[in-house]
């Protein structure tokens, strides 16, 4: 009877010995293998799953944070806002235009560079070192400063024994820079939508105002001012728009060399033999003028 007794009491005994953290074991196996019975998601469901989860508020906020970089052109027909454009990329040009050298800063520069030169010459060239160079940054006006930089020193740096560069091409490279930055700007005005290229009806018209102030071609009759557009303008779209989409970047004309050929009818002592070889001379002009007029029956 004992024995039987206590036979029945062992189960009971077990159970209420069992220690906590077998129960849980004991759950959690329960757990992963209902778990693992379930059939295994698809690659759409994985996908759908995925795309909630990335689609959350938190990326919304995200995207909206990234600022606004890009705006549509007015419409033709929206006249205040077409005035209000040009009016604003005219303000912004001329800022821009007043942050530039003017001759008068450049001619206080070359004075500043002769003076401050780096002893010895080389040959019969004027060269500055590096600490000169950095040093000049206190001499100069807030609109200079900006190209007195080690990393133009670095690129005008040649095979000099005393680690220096040219006063004369650091002095080009400046009026380079300058005179790209002023044409660019110059150019701009001309961009009727300011989305950074030319149509031909633009580059004609700057090409008209820029007639007046080119004393080689003062020989020129304002009747054949037409013929002589056109005629410019052909060789910029032949050569920058071989694709024939009707437009130019402004970029691209400055990185050709036509437009530097144009600007060289400012010198007023041009020899006759540069003037014959420059596309957009009055005898070139002339030359082709009367090619055109053999050719018509």
């Amino acid at each position: 009877m004992s024995q039987s007794s206590s036979e029945s009491l062992e189960p009971d005994t077990e159970e209420r010995a069992k220690p906590r953290w077998a129960e849980r074991l004991q759950k959690f196996n329960r757990n992963g293998a209902s778990k693992n019975e379930e059939a295994p998601a698809s690659d759409d469901d994985l996908l759908t799953e995925y795309y909630k989860k990335f689609k959350g508020e938190a990326c919304v906020d995200q995207y909206r944070s990234i600022p606004k970089f890009y705006t549509k052109p007015p419409k033709d027909d929206d006249v205040l806002q077409q005035k209000l454009r040009e009016d604003a990329r005219a303000a912004f040009l001329q800022r821009r235009s007043s942050e530039l050298m003017d001759n008068d800063e450049l001619q206080k520069l070359w004075s500043i560079l002769e003076e401050k030169h780096t002893p010895p010459e080389a040959g019969d060239e004027q060269m500055i070192s590096f600490s000169d160079f950095m040093k000049l940054q206190e001499q100069v006006s807030d609109k200079c400063r900006s190209f007195l930089t080690a990393t133009v020193f670095a690129k005008l740096l040649r095979d000099d024994p005393f680690g220096r560069i040219s006063v004369t091409q650091l002095f080009s490279y400046i009026m380079r820079k300058v005179w790209l930055q002023q044409t660019r700007i110059g150019l701009s005005l001309f961009d009727v939508q300011g989305l950074g290229y030319l149509k031909e009806s633009d580059l004609e018209n700057y090409i008209l105002e820029l007639i007046p102030t080119l004393p080689q071609l003062n020989c020129l009759e304002e009747s054949f001012y037409s013929f002589y557009v056109c005629t410019a303008v052909r060789k910029f779209f032949f050569f920058l728009d071989p694709m024939r989409t009707g437009r130019i970047k402004i970029q691209d004309i400055l990185a050709c060399g036509f437009l530097d050929d144009l600007l060289e009818l400012r010198d007023e002592e041009l020899s006759k033999e540069t003037q014959e070889n420059n596309w957009f001379s009055a005898p070139s002009a002339l030359k082709v003028y009367g090619k055109h007029r053999t050719q018509l029956p």
